[in-house]
């Protein structure tokens, strides 16, 4: 095996390359179950539900965590130092042999993180720990909790671990399936990694022999595995998403609840596992509850005028699947006018003529297109792209970042041109490693942040982008991210021309890609989002306000739209570095007083 090291440099710090890792779109290839003999059939390190290499890690190290030099970590320090080149905080120590899917191995190389000092002592709390809860927002109103996400029906998921203040209109997944919110007759989850068991104790006792579909993408071993795991369950249906295309994901992550007063959407950002919803920030639509059409109603009533009950049923409809043309009829026999947000979903398939305007990153060039209203000086404003997992872009900005990506974002309106390329100003956020260290969970959050080696080192060009991330005005800066949001904001950070919340990380598997010369969109993936437009809301204005403090209420803030993380973004300093989660990071203590050593 090939041991030998090549170096890359970078403004944004050293990395080096400790297992080996398929370079596709986000890190998510499957693992295989285990196979050896005995009475175990589960996994001792690993989850016992399907899930990418970086969660798997990250699970691990929860179990088995290495403390900051101790006896437990000294093997792994000892192979750190012997790859020690220098003490540079630039470029990389990479194999050279790096072809595409291939294998890769490189011992581990030490890595030297800024901030020597311990933070501060978290306890920690293992999965296994974790199967009971009280309701997280017991000490609230329900329909407090409602009204606190109006009119925009934008919520934040509750985090442990911080202040009660800071949790305040916050919701877990046991508020959205309480019976307060509505009595439930069926339910579907679609979804990308899920714990059955965990999901099943989410919903009220009373509600928990309900038939239930779940969308998933699992195939081969890790699809049997989910079907182990639903066996149990007479009332569990499993409904598996078409991926024909290689590193397609079904990452779409949205509830359908029937109700006997009704039905409810919900698009959120959270796996159904019991990390997502335990101390990260995710984002949530709730939707309202849409009443049933009466009788004999016509198939044009009902419908929003976003249009969202007809995109909602499109999506279901490239399922392909009887399962969900059930749904599709529930949903035409209710009224979806209430709804004021424009679906934004990705479908796998390759798109021409008016299909390609209807998925990914084309349909919301469309949507800006056709319904953002006229701003001045908007071709100064920036866009501003925040996520949880990063694909290959290329090897400049020119591939795919700044030139149909950016476009799509930056349309606006029938009369107004994307801004020109060279002109247009992006910020992007991403957790740094600091970030990571620092953070509730410590180095394990970043199994959530399946960002590769293999994909970093391609495109050392991106990373002047990066901005921190940091959210010290809702008090959730050490809950690291899985929500994904995108939006067009003004300089002085105070009005807010669009946002989006979606399941779609910055990729082109997800977001879709040109060929055929610009005539065909390829997608790889299932996404979902919602798109928020000031002239769907009575804001008064062709902008939304930008509510700077998200729990402080006042007569100002009350239109003013709950951007979740600070304004105006930070950049990376110079000794800033992306986070990685397939690198070791040996020098610093996280929050719990351990390292990170992924294999």
């Amino acid at each position: 095996m090939d041991r030998s090291t090549d170096s890359q440099q970078s403004s944004h710090g050293k990395w080096t390359l400790s297992s080996s890792d398929d370079d596709d779109i986000d890190s998510k290839d499957r693992g295989k179950p285990s196979t050896s003999s005995g009475k175990a059939t589960r996994f001792d390190s690993e989850p016992q539900f399907p899930c990418s290499d970086a969660r798997k890690a990250s699970h691990k190290r929860k179990l088995n965590p290495l403390k900051f030099k101790d006896e437990a970590s000294i093997k792994e320090l000892s192979l750190a130092k012997k790859l020690k080149t220098d003490q540079e905080e630039s470029g990389w120590c990479l194999s050279s042999s790096d072809d595409e899917g291939g294998k890769r191995r490189v011992k581990a190389k030490r890595e030297d993180v800024p901030r020597k000092q311990q933070g501060p002592k978290t306890e920690y709390h293992s999965p296994k720990l974790h199967t009971k809860y009280k309701t997280p927002s017991d000490d609230q109103d329900p329909w407090e909790l409602l009204h606190a996400g109006e009119p925009f029906c934008f919520y934040l998921t509750k985090v442990r671990g911080i202040k009660a203040k800071y949790n305040t209109g916050a919701l877990h997944i046991k508020d959205i399936l309480s019976p307060l919110f509505g009595t439930l007759v069926s339910s579907v989850q679609f979804n990308y990694c899920i714990d059955i068991p965990w999901l099943v104790k989410q919903y009220p006792e009373e509600f928990r022999t309900k038939p239930l579909l779940i969308v998933h993408g699992e195939k081969r071993e890790s699809k049997a595995r989910l079907h182990e795991e639903a066996h149990p369950y007479e009332n569990i249906r499993l409904c598996q998403a078409k991926l024909d295309i290689a590193y397609g994901t079904h990452h779409t992550k949205m509830m359908l609840l029937l109700y006997t007063e009704g039905l409810r959407v919900v698009i959120h950002t959270s796996n159904l596992i019991h990390d997502d919803w335990h101390q990260k920030t995710q984002g949530i639509w709730l939707s309202p509850v849409f009443p049933r059409l009466p009788e004999g109603s016509a198939a044009s009533a009902g419908e929003s005028a976003t249009h969202f009950r007809s995109a909602l049923v499109d999506y279901l409809a490239s399922y392909k699947s009887p399962s969900l043309k059930e749904w599709t009829d529930i949903i035409k026999q209710h009224d979806f006018s209430e709804a004021r947000v424009c679906l934004v979903a990705s479908t796998p398939g390759r798109f021409q003529g008016i299909e390609k305007e209807k998925w990914g990153h084309f349909r919301l060039r469309k949507l800006l297109r056709e319904n953002a209203s006229l701003i001045d000086g908007v071709e100064a404003w920036p866009v501003i792209g925040q996520f949880s997992s990063i694909g290959s872009m290329g090897t400049d900005k020119t591939k795919w970042l700044h030139s149909e990506f950016l476009e799509s974002l930056t349309t606006f309106g029938k009369g107004v041109k994307s801004l020109q390329k060279k002109d247009a100003r992006l910020h992007l956020i991403y957790p740094s490693v600091d970030n990571v260290r620092t953070s509730l969970e410590g180095y394990p959050a970043g199994g959530s942040l399946p960002y590769g080696i293999q994909t970093a080192q391609k495109q050392p060009w991106l990373h002047s982008y990066f901005h921190k991330w940091k959210a010290d005005t809702s008090g959730r800066s050490n809950a690291m991210p899985h929500i994904k949001t995108y939006m067009r904001l003004s300089p002085d950070c105070q009005k807010l021309a669009w946002f989006i919340v979606t399941s779609a990380n910055l990729s082109k598997a997800a977001w879709g890609s040109l060929e055929k010369n610009g005539t065909q969109l390829f997608i790889r993936s299932y996404e979902l989002g919602v798109l928020f437009l000031p002239s769907a809301f009575d804001v008064g204005s062709s902008t939304f306000n930008v509510k700077v403090n998200i729990y402080r209420n006042n007569e100002d803030s009350l239109n003013a739209f709950p951007v979740p993380y600070d304004l105006p973004p930070e950049h990376y300093s110079s000794k800033d570095r992306p986070w990685v989660w397939n690198i070791p990071y040996v020098n610093a203590p996280d929050t719990n007083g351990n390292i990170w050593c992924p294999s």
